[in-house]
């Protein structure tokens, strides 16, 4: 795609696949608030990591890291629903990812008397619920990986649900897992962080394609 030399006030013009299409003020805002909710997700997700390792054991850690992941999936719920897919479907599906995984989380709150964390940690078939919101992670892993071949999306793609996997079955070793975590959490910042070096075009795309899909 092309620029059109812009002021901020002016709409930014592109030539798409089905034609021109313009970048308006308020797709960059939607932009803004997608890296955001990555910024959000990708912190607290570290945030509590980092406590889980070195202060797992403290009475006071696991509270504290149940609300670090009510954090974590605010942010992803406000990626999901900022993030541009072509495919309307496979959005939706995403966006239902999360939902389902909020669902569990909820419930699993409620059932169960300790603080989330250690339900998780202790009952590793709640992430047939609760996976769902790392599935929706692991797909916008995907998207970005795809797009634009990030390494450190091309890493996790595939790293986030072994690690799942590996606790669901309880098959990985403590101190694999550990050093996993630690690269997901770190892989996940870079990401973040990356995400506001890119031209806000780069996440918004090919806006004739949109449209053209809407008429199809």
């Amino acid at each position: 795609m092309s620029d059109a030399s812009l002021s901020p006030q002016t709409p930014e013009v592109y030539t798409g696949y089905y034609g021109e299409f313009t970048i308006t003020d308020a797709d960059r805002q939607e932009v803004f608030l997608y890296r955001l909710g990555l910024a959000i997700a990708a912190g607290t997700f570290s945030l509590g990591t980092a406590f889980a390792l070195t202060f797992g054991d403290q009475g006071w850690a696991p509270g504290l890291i149940s609300g670090l992941f009510v954090g974590f999936c605010g942010g992803l719920g406000l990626s999901l629903a900022k993030i541009h897919i072509y495919l309307i479907p496979l959005h939706r599906l995403l966006q239902g990812f999360w939902l389902v995984g909020c669902g569990a989380a909820i419930a699993f709150g409620l059932i169960f008397p300790e603080p989330l964390f250690v339900t998780v940690l202790d009952q590793p078939q709640t992430l047939w619920g609760i996976g769902f919101l790392f599935a929706a992670l692991t797909g916008i892993f995907f998207k970005e990986g795809f797009c634009f071949r990030r390494l450190e999306t091309m890493l996790l793609t595939p790293l986030v649900p072994l690690l799942l996997l590996g606790h669901l079955t309880q098959l990985l070793p403590l101190e694999v897992a550990q050093i996993g975590f630690s690269l997901w959490s770190v892989l996940f910042v870079i990401f973040a962080a990356r995400k506001f070096t890119q031209k806000p075009a780069d996440d918004i795309g090919d806006k004739s394609v949109f449209d053209h899909l809407k008429q199809t």
